[in-house]
């Protein structure tokens, strides 16, 4: 690949993850719709036991609405998918799949932290589970993509 293009690819993939992070800055924080509205009254809310929240969800998805599950397990997988892709499209040092594991569950790590500190939302070790899921979900369409490009 020629040089010029590899630069506006990366290019591309910054302007990306900056559109990207601010998506993901709104509706893990701001969208009142998904219950992130920051009040003093609210309590801490976390869970620390693994699948928890997932079997809940499961279980309950008549009661809680399909809508609610698919959004909860599979959204939490999604939102990190973009994370997962574009970052070794960025940078060729991430072009492995343990460091963009690490990475997803570190910047997992940091939003859930931050929505207990700020009581928007709560502190899930499931939601760092299946986002870190995502993340390697991303990763490896990357890969696949990458071994298409290179083979034709």
């Amino acid at each position: 690949m020629r040089k010029r293009t590899k630069k506006l690819i990366r290019y591309a993939g910054m302007c990306l993850f900056v559109l990207y992070m601010a998506m993901l800055v709104y509706f893990l924080f701001f969208a009142e719709s998904y219950g992130r509205a920051a009040e003093l009254t609210r309590e801490y809310r976390y869970n620390l036991i693994p699948f928890v929240e997932i079997h809940r969800f499961w279980v309950y998805r008549e009661q809680v609405g399909t809508l609610a599950m698919v959004l909860n397990i599979f959204g939490n997988v999604a939102g990190f998918v973009p994370f997962g892709y574009i970052i070794p499209v960025i940078y060729d040092r991430f072009r492995n799949w343990l460091l963009i594991v690490v990475s997803g569950f570190s910047l997992s790590l940091c939003v859930e932290t931050a929505q207990l500190i700020f009581r928007v939302g709560s502190f899930d070790v499931d939601d760092l589970m299946l986002n870190t899921l995502g993340a390697y979900l991303g990763y490896v369409l990357f890969w696949v993509c990458n071994e298409i490009r290179r083979r034709f």
